[in-house]
């Protein structure tokens, strides 16, 4: 009998509860016990007063820019209770990091003007560098979220307006959740986005966990996640190349698995 690649690995999965499909399946499927311990949730912004306005001038930009699934979510979502649709005017060219964003945005109707070869801020950034000059630009995200995108276009002359579209919190259960789920073995923690990163160390201090967590591998899904695991002290064992979900799959694969997939 022919063992998957990952059979009687757990891999502990941060991703907010309504995402962790994708990546939980994937694991699932080489034979990893996923261990679900969601460490973000997605709230609505402190003020929705500029997210309001945006939607509603939409025809006022030459850019939108979605840098996440959940941004696209978000943005379908209030623009329903605002009772006027995600409409894309006329004119208005959409950029979307990543495949899984532009995938959101087509399925709630948007066209898709821009995608960047590498699924992070800085590849999005060269790809528009060109375009931006004079342009109003959109940039609608989560908050607290890294100030790269805005500052680099506002060199490059764009008028650049930033909209907070929801935020990450914590869940409330997440400490004692990473508590019972490192009373068990595990053999990797999975980071899909800095804020995986935060969120979990914050989890940690909560539940009175060490951290790092001792002798578990940290598996990054690209280069900004490493940099912040390498910020707060824990540096990656593998990183995701391209960086997605079926990326990280593979490298867990890489890094766990009997052979490779």
């Amino acid at each position: 009998m022919t063992l998957l690649p990952l059979a009687g690995k757990r891999v502990l999965v941060t991703r907010a509860a309504h995402q962790a499909g994708k990546l939980s399946e994937g694991l699932r499927a080489l034979g990893a016990t996923p261990v679900e311990v969601p460490v973000l949730e997605i709230r609505p912004p402190e003020s929705l007063k500029a997210l309001d306005d945006a939607l509603l001038s939409l025809a006022d930009y030459d850019w939108l820019i979605l840098t996440s699934a959940n941004t696209v979510r978000s943005l379908a979502e209030r623009a329903g209770a605002l009772g006027i649709g995600l409409i894309q005017p006329a004119g208005l060219k959409v950029a979307a990091v990543g495949e899984s964003t532009a995938a959101a945005a087509r399925d709630v109707g948007l066209q898709i003007t821009f995608t960047p070869v590498s699924y992070v801020a800085e590849s999005l950034i060269d790809g528009l560098k060109d375009c931006s000059e004079g342009e109003k630009v959109l940039l609608v995200r989560a908050a607290v979220s890294r100030d790269v995108i805005p500052d680099a276009l506002r060199v490059a002359g764009a008028v650049v307006n930033v909209v907070d579209a929801y935020r990450n919190a914590m869940p409330e259960a997440a400490p004692g959740q990473l508590r019972e789920a490192l009373a068990s073995r595990l053999d990797a923690v999975t980071f899909t986005s800095s804020s995986s990163v935060t969120h979990l160390s914050a989890a940690a201090r909560a539940a009175g966990l060490a951290w790092p967590f001792a002798g578990v591998p940290a598996i990054s899904i690209g280069p900004i996640t490493s940099g912040t695991l390498r910020e707060l002290g824990w540096e990656p064992a593998i990183e995701a190349n391209p960086s997605d979900i079926p990326g990280l799959i593979a490298v867990v694969a890489q890094l766990l698995g009997r052979a490779s997939v």
